[in-house]
């Protein structure tokens, strides 16, 4: 099996198919933000494709047929890739779009627009265990090793999308901005029908009753496990073993529970701890 490799664009790592440094300085110094774009922000295995999914159904008013219909990447372009930048210029207004950037790293341009931002974050550990999984079976991720090789690994940041401590860190310079949301796995877990009401009002958006309900309803973790627009399931078999595991593992919360041992789970908190000193926030796995 060849050595799989990364492309380094300034100290974050990244696959090297699919992403090129053309397209990433393009999307960090040129792209323009519109002022009537949505954009999905995640650090990668933190519930973008729920988020995704909830955006398509609030969209469309809880009505499934769209995001039934159409795969997840053409709906809601990832911008720093190749072929969602190319999607999300060719794109009408108002656009959804998704990204993984770190702060430092997103369009230049949102600073100066009223481009709205849905922050989603989740337990670095699940992240952790999640991302381990997902090395496993997505062809163009290095291979994870062991659980505890991969600790090391995603706890110096040398995975895709770089540092999780340093991507929490960059957003959250924006969470007082009006144009910025923040949301947890772990809340929209808790009660989704609640965070579907949060995320409506954060977009102007005014849902009914049953609209709500619609939403909440199709956007379950069993409805998104049997959408194939949405599960992946579509990429050819070159980009990801489908035999060796489901992109949608269990959509739960604390299953690093099953994965890290007692020193493990003592020494990422450690880690944790070092690295969010002086972060003002509390939340919900801390």
């Amino acid at each position: 099996m060849p050595l799989r490799t990364y492309l380094n664009y300034k100290g974050i790592p990244l696959p090297t198919e699919g992403f090129s440094e053309e397209s990433l300085s393009f999307t960090e110094n040129e792209f323009q933000m519109l002022d009537d774009d949505t954009v999905v922000v995640t650090y990668p295995k933190s519930g973008t494709i729920w988020m995704s999914e909830i955006l398509g159904l609030i969209w469309h008013n809880g009505d499934p047929a769209w995001v039934r219909s159409a795969i997840v990447w053409d709906r809601m372009p990832w911008i720093e890739t190749v072929d969602g930048l190319k999607i999300a210029l060719e794109s009408p207004p108002p656009r959804l779009l998704a990204s993984h950037l770190p702060f430092q790293l997103f369009p230049k341009s949102f600073l100066h627009s009223k481009a709205k931002v849905i922050y989603t974050m989740r337990d670095p550990r699940d992240v952790l265990i999640s991302h381990y999984h997902f090395s496993k079976i997505l062809k163009v991720l290095k291979e994870p090793g062991t659980v505890a090789e991969f600790l090391e690994t995603f706890l110096k940041g040398n995975v895709i999308y770089g540092s999780w401590f340093d991507h929490i860190k960059g957003w959250m310079q924006m969470k007082d901005k009006p144009n910025f949301f923040w949301i947890t796995y772990e809340e929209l877990q808790q009660d989704l029908r609640a965070s579907v009401e949060r995320i409506c009002h954060f977009l102007g958006k005014e849902l009914n009753s049953h609209q709500i309900d619609a939403v909440v309803e199709n956007a379950s973790f069993k409805r998104m496990q049997d959408n194939k627009m949405s599960n992946l399931s579509t990429l050819p078999e070159e980009m990801m073993d489908h035999k060796e595991g489901k992109f949608m593992r269990k959509g739960i919360c604390g299953d690093w529970k099953n994965h890290l041992t007692v020193a493990q789970k003592e020494h990422f908190d450690r880690v944790y701890q070092e690295n969010m000193r002086g972060v003002n926030m509390t939340f919900p796995w801390e």
